[in-house]
């Protein structure tokens, strides 16, 4: 979505989906087909046949050849039914549906083609889709002027496939985690699993094969969208080059660049040439930032990815500490319902890529399962936890150390945790997906030592929802995020896209994967948390000793509540920056809020520590890694 309503999950730079499809002509029509590539097999005839005699391709259109070009015979079909219909390719009208709850309808009258570019590879065409409500009154939707009415622009890009280009898939391992392309073999009856998964990984090649450490002939190149306010772009692009350090242990310099959109940039970020890091507004946020990519379902090859930050993290990086999820608004009044997608049950979730945290409330409507099939496998349920995170730190901050929110500390705190949002996010774009073992590297006491935390790392992995480290009291406060990539993450990078000859592929990625007893490298994703019996693979959690942490940040929040209560309101002196307009000096409920962010982290800190009570361990290791030693319980 080029454009959006700002609310509800119909945001701007939202991801609606992507497909492999063909033109086939049949006598006077050409038809849009979705190959079935689920299942695959030999070049041989009978397993050929088969295979099309027991499973379905999908035709989603039937467009009639206007004309065929007498010389080239190149045929002129007519996209508006395919591109502006009601039956239009991304399947618009059923997700407003879902997202609202209302039933909207496109009206061809008020749609249009805004937008047609050709490249050698690739057409740009952006669709504007005119929509209306059914029922006459529409839904209540405050960001709209009208909720009868609203328009939203889809931009279309169709590509190529690259074909022999050189890419050679890579198989997957269970012990490292990546995004997988998958299919069964149906050509092979000695495979024990008839399943082949490749992992999602982008083409990158050394200039120099022979060299131990060389630059890559084609770096990935994210560019920062020039939307992205001044003061933010340096902690971007820090993050983005994390994942240097890691690219370096497998082999490349510079594998990764970063590189900022000019004023007047002649290119448009849709343009699936470009990677790019872009700002988003919404009304209500549903996320701080998601990494979606493109990736050829053939053979997991990414293609191009984008980076999206919702820039209502700009409002609380200004000290706005209300939580966004479950309560009123003072700035545009209250709403009869909040839209919460990760207020759901774990049994209710439907499971479909979508990120849970797991200290959710279980009381609420389901998870939108339209918002569900958009997010795919992106951070939704992080950053509608992590605000208040975020939240909590900036809080304790301020009743604890007496930082301002112009200080230079508060300064490193926002900066910081930009910087591993991204590196977070970036970590999906390159293939990866969460390791929540990865915030428990580290001894509790080692958590403030710089001279570990930069060096080692804070963390085994980015790629965890982690914990804003709040240093107990009494304690100087090291950092508070991650500003390194940490152990994992190298050897997951190193596993993905360390040059090795297709003689040696296999020993060599074995030999990799077989570390995977390491403590630093146990890996544990989103499906192992969901029953919550392993303690350590846990969301928001830090350290190697939960327990210890757990007692800590309750005795920070319990200080904070003391702190708390000596606060009073005042008039005529307006909180700087949490939402007080005008002369009315301070409202109750700024104290109210901010009781209600230190109660709900007292309440997460309280629940890791019950994970201990009746928990198993759990490890992705196979017989032999190193751990025959080590009892699973």
């Amino acid at each position: 979505m080029s454009t959006g309503i700002g609310e509800a999950g119909i945001l701007k730079g939202m991801p609606i989906g992507e497909i492999m499809f063909q033109f086939r002509r049949l006598q006077n029509k050409v038809e849009l087909v979705v190959p079935n590539i689920n299942f695959r097999g030999s070049e041989d005839d009978r397993v050929r046949r088969t295979i099309e005699r027991s499973f379905s391709d999908s035709v989603l259109y039937s467009l009639k050849i206007e004309s065929i070009h007498p010389e080239r015979k190149t045929l002129l079909i007519d996209m508006g039914s395919m591109l502006l219909g009601e039956r239009d390719l991304g399947n618009l009208s059923s997700v407003v549906r879902e997202m609202l709850g209302i039933s909207y309808k496109i009206d061809r009258n008020i749609s249009y083609f805004s937008e047609a570019k050709t490249f050698p590879l690739n057409v740009e065409i952006e669709s504007v889709y005119g929509f209306k409500s059914g029922s006459g009154a529409g839904a209540d939707i405050p960001s709209l002027p009208d909720s009868r009415a609203f328009s939203l622009s889809v931009h279309y890009s169709l590509s190529e496939l690259p074909v022999n280009n050189g890419y050679r898939p890579r198989v997957a391992d269970e012990r490292v985690g990546y995004f997988v392309t998958a299919y069964k073999e149906l050509g092979n009856d000695n495979l024990k699993d008839p399943f082949v998964r490749y992992i999602n990984r982008w083409h990158l090649e050394k200039k120099d094969p022979y060299s131990p450490l060389s630059q890559p002939k084609q770096p990935i190149v994210f560019w920062i969208e020039n939307t992205v306010p001044d003061e933010y772009r340096e902690a971007i692009a820090r993050g983005v080059l994390m994942w240097n350090r890691a690219f370096a242990k497998a082999g490349f310099s510079n594998a990764i660049e970063v590189r900022q959109m000019p004023d007047d940039a002649e290119w448009n970020p849709e343009d699936v040439r470009y990677n790019t890091i872009r700002w988003s507004a919404s009304f209500d946020p549903l996320f701080f930032g998601i990494g979606p990519s493109r990736v050829n379902p053939l053979t997991g090859e990414i293609l191009d990815a984008d980076i999206l930050i919702d820039a209502n993290i700009v409002r609380i990086l200004k000290n706005e500490y209300r939580s966004f999820v479950g309560s009123s608004s003072a700035e545009y009044g209250p709403r009869t319902e909040e839209f919460n997608p990760c207020s759901t049950s774990l049994q209710q979730l439907d499971l479909q890529g979508v990120e849970l945290p797991e200290m959710a409330p279980t009381t609420e409507k389901p998870l939108n399962s339209a918002l569900s099939r958009l997010m795919g496998e992106h951070d939704l349920c992080y950053g509608l936890e992590f605000n208040r995170q975020f939240a909590v730190g900036a809080i304790a901050m301020s009743l604890l150390h007496n930082v301002g929110p112009d200080s230079e500390e508060m300064d490193k705190y926002v900066r910081q945790y930009l910087s591993f949002l991204v590196a977070h996010e970036v970590g999906h774009t390159l293939g990866l997906r969460h390791n929540f073992r990865g915030s428990t590297m580290l001894k509790p006491s080692e958590l403030n030592d710089t001279s570990i935390a930069r060096t080692r790392g804070m963390v085994a992995s980015v790629m965890d929802y982690v914990a804003v480290n709040l240093a107990p009291l009494g304690v100087e406060q090291g950092d508070y995020f991650p500003v390194i990539v940490g152990p994992y993450d190298e050897w997951a990078i190193e596993y993905g896209y360390k040059p090795i000859s297709p003689m040696r592929e296999s020993q060599e990625l074995r030999q990799i994967a077989q570390r995977a007893a390491e403590p630093e490298l146990s890996y544990a994703t989103d499906e192992d948390t969901l029953a919550s019996l392993d303690p350590a693979a846990n969301a928001f959690d830090l350290s190697s000793d939960m327990l210890r942490y757990s007692i800590w940040q309750l005795e920070n929040a319990q200080a904070m509540w003391s702190r708390l209560a000596k606060s009073f309101p005042t008039s005529g002196s307006p909180l700087r920056g949490r939402g007080v307009r005008g002369d009315l000096g301070e409202s109750y409920s700024e104290i109210r809020e901010m009781f209600d962010e230190v109660l709900l982290y007292y309440f997460q800190h309280a629940r890791n520590a019950t994970l201990y009570v009746g928990g198993q361990s759990f490890h992705r290791i196979y017989p032999g890694d190193g751990m025959d030693d080590c009892p699973l319980r």
